[in-house]
Parts: C-alpha cells; structure tokens; sequence
C-alpha cells in the first residue's frame, strides 16, 4: 500500500526546486555571476551584472518558468477530462493554430507584438474552430474531439510547411527558430506567470469533481458534478493556458504530457495535489531545459524545445510501454 505523502513535504521540495533553478538560471552564462550578486541586481544595484541579471536573465528564467508551468497545468486538466494518461494539450490542435498565426506575423516581418497577438488569435481561432467542428449536431463525444484535434492539427501543419517554402530566405530561420521554442524574446513574461496563478486558484476549487469525474462519468453524476459545464470550462482553460504558452515562448513539446504523468506516478492521482505539483514540475523542467540549451554549446544558443525533445521523446515511449501494465 502506498504511502501518502505530506503535502507540505511536497510543496517544500517542489518550492526549492524551483528556487535552485532560477537561482541557475540567474547565474549561468556566458557572464558568470555569483549568488550574492544575484540578490544585489534583485535589489537594485546598479552595474553590468546586475543589468544582464535583470534585463536578460530573469524576463527569460520567468517566461520558461510560466511557459512549463502553463504547459503542465494544461495538460493534467487534459489528462483526467480525457481519462487518458498520455493525453497532451497541444492534441486539440493549439498550438499548430498558434504556429499558424505566429508565421504569418513573421513572414510579413511585423513587430514583435503583433507576432504574440497573431499566435494568440491564431491558437484561439483554433480552439473554436476544434470545438465547433467537434460540437457537431450536439453529440459531442472525447473521441470525436480528439479526431477532430488531430485533423486541424495536421490542417495547421500543412499551412505551417506552405508557409516555409514560400517565405523569404531572411525569415526563415527566425520561424523556424520560433517553431522549436525559444525563451530569449521573451521580454514580457510576467503576465503569463500572473495566469498560472489565477489558473490555479481558479481549478483548485473544483479539484473535488476532477477526483470524482477521473472515476467515471456516470459515477460523477451520480454524485452531483455537472460535468457538462466543468468539462467545457476546463477544456477552454487548458487551451487558453496552452495558447498563452505558445505565444510567450512558442512551440515546446512533452512538457504538456510527460510531466503531470510523472507527478502522477510520484504522487498519486489526487488532483489537489497533482495540478499545483505539475505547474511547478513543469515550471522547474523547463527552466532547467532552457538554461541547459543556452549553456551546454555557449556561445550559441539551442531552442529549447529541442532539449524537451531529447527528454520527453524517450519518457513518452517508456510511458507508453507501461500503460498495458498499468491500466489492467
């Protein structure tokens, strides 16, 4: 019999966590900087360092810190709507809509608003067009929401790839750049970390119906949950989450679905522990993943949805080899 463990005792250790990895965040580079001068740029020094840490440095460790965050809050809401462990927020096609609009922007060499206000519409009209075609004649089922997140993920997929081979050559590598993640643009990160807490504090309260509703749908209507209107508000929630993702540091794979899989394995599948654990999980991974991936080949920099590529590739299959086991 498993052992519960202290949510306290979690938090803590979640918490330091995440404290050493933008502490590494904040020290690592090219530049290299000690602790104490760390906290003197937080305090307001004044000097290159302490420009470089807050300037450079922290709207970076930030917007990876948010992005994860987001990224793995959105995919636990996925994987007990769905009731399915590998299921990822970018299966509803988000992303590809964030791509979609994102590319545009960059092809027509606008500014760099205009390309984080064209991903948001671009995943946004995404998000409808998903749950409209999935809507249908009012059956909507999680099969034909998944099929039909697939099938506008590969439409957006396609107009991605159009989109490469007719751009000019000036552009393409920004675009590609952006398609494989990348924090260092980031230089507003603040609001997305403002909606991973207000995301929180607006899940957190329902954390009761998601433990019942993993159960089964019948169980939770037996029991009271309205599980249409929950449904439909958390699926809207997890792609709003995924597309304020994308927009902010753009496409960064298996941070959605390998990390609250993980947490669950660790910790268990009670959802008032699981969905705050997987935020700062997925928080901590990608801080470390993006520090990583300006570091490891300094001066030059790596995307850094390729580093969660690397990681997330080989955790996803040795997930899917055990989820015959684990589901008996």
């Amino acid at each position: 019999m498993r052992r519960r463990r202290s949510p306290l005792a979690i938090a803590a250790v979640l918490l330091a966590a995440a404290a050493a990895a933008l502490v590494w965040a904040l020290v690592a580079g090219d530049l290299q900087v000690s602790v104490a001068e760390v906290v003197a740029a937080l305090s307001g020094a004044d000097g290159m360092s302490a420009t470089v840490i807050r300037e450079l440095r922290l709207p970076r460790a930030v917007a990876a810190f948010a992005c994860g965050g987001l990224l793995a809050t959105a995919g636990a809401l996925m994987q007990v709507l769905l009731r399915n462990p590998l299921a990822d927020p970018y299966i509803l096609g988000i992303s590809g809509g964030a791509a979609v609009g994102a590319l545009a922007a960059i092809s027509l060499g606008a500014a760099v608003f205009w390309i984080d206000a064209s991903a948001f519409a671009g995943a946004l009209a995404a998000m409808l067009v998903v749950f409209g075609l999935a809507h249908g004649d009012g059956s909507w089922t999680q099969t034909r929401l998944l099929l039909t997140g697939v099938i506008v993920a590969a439409g957006c997929g396609a107009a991605v790839s159009l989109m490469l081979v007719l751009a000019p050559d000036t552009r393409v590598m920004s675009m590609l750049f952006w398609m494989m993640g990348d924090a260092s643009a980031a230089a507003r990160p603040w609001p997305a970390l403002l909606l991973l807490g207000l995301a929180l504090g607006a899940v957190m309260p329902f954390a009761r119906d998601l433990n019942v509703l993993a159960r089964g749908e019948l169980s939770a209507r037996a029991l009271g949950v309205r599980v249409g209107h929950l449904r439909i508000a958390l699926y809207v929630l997890a792609s709003l989450l995924t597309a304020s993702a994308v927009t902010l540091v753009g496409s960064v794979g298996f941070v959605g679905l390998v990390v609250p899989h993980l947490v669950r394995l660790v910790l268990g599948n009670d959802q008032r522990v699981l969905i705050p654990a997987a935020a700062l999980a997925g928080g901590t991974l990608l801080t470390l993943a993006d520090t990583a991936a300006r570091t490891v080949m300094a001066p030059q920099q790596l995307p850094v949805g390729v580093l969660t590529a690397l990681i997330g590739v080989p955790v996803f299959l040795f997930l899917l080899s055990r989820s015959p086991r684990t589901s008996r």
